[in-house]
């Protein structure tokens, strides 16, 4: 265990999940934060509030309604329709620069909190065609917070290199599969544990369930 502190984005569904407790595995002291940005369905704020406070876990809600007003999307808007890219065009889910702005506003909170360390759950393999999952970004994002507060950050990604499937086998290996997976909130139409099974998210997070669960029987 290190014996500092780190801040984790967390936003109460699969992938922060996971990364709070590695983090909680790791450091000394965690706290968490998560960003309002007007989400269609706050029940991903209630289900990462009552995450945290089972955990123990100091917990941060930023309004960050601003966001809302300026990239209208399927996440904020009921009128918007969940559609998945293509070559030509990014996922009508993405939030045009939202982890440069809760990067940006997690490192403000983390120099307040003295935690030297911040986790998120971006990653690359399954990264939607989100252009701020890569992990170019959170290096350049590293290096701009730590430029801009004079502060030594270090920004943990622990499930940049690996897939949803990978992503339960480490949940697994923390020993809380079965929490993740009925207690968090992936789901883009609100429904919590396996969801709707039919947005994107859904079936993503269910081919990474059922490949994992494959590939533990051979063992």
């Amino acid at each position: 265990m290190i014996q500092e502190k780190a801040l984790v984005v967390f936003s109460g569904g699969q992938d922060s999940t996971t990364c709070l407790f590695w983090a909680m595995e790791r450091f000394a002291e965690v706290e968490a934060v998560t960003f309002d940005y007007g989400q269609r369905h706050l029940l991903e704020i209630e289900c990462a509030k009552e995450i945290a406070k089972e955990l123990g876990i100091n917990h941060h809600i930023l309004d960050m309604s601003l966001l809302n007003q300026l990239t209208p999307n399927a996440l904020t808007r009921e009128e918007i329709k969940v559609e998945e890219g293509d070559s030509d065009a990014l996922p009508t889910t993405f939030v045009p620069g939202h982890n440069l702005l809760f990067l940006s506003f997690a490192g403000v909170l983390a120099s307040q909190v003295s935690a030297k360390h911040i986790v998120t759950g971006v990653c690359e393999t399954d990264f939607s065609g989100y252009p701020d999952c890569r992990d170019i970004f959170i290096k350049s994002m590293n290096v701009t917070l730590n430029l801009s507060m004079d502060y030594s950050f270090v920004i943990h990604t622990p499930l940049m290199w690996i897939n949803k499937a990978q992503t339960w086998g480490l949940a697994d290996q923390l020993g809380v599969f079965e929490f993740v997976r009925e207690r968090t909130l992936t789901c883009y139409n609100g429904i919590i544990a396996d969801g709707c099974g039919e947005c994107p998210a859904c079936k993503l997070r269910k081919k990474g369930l059922e490949d994992y669960l494959i590939e533990k029987r051979k063992f």
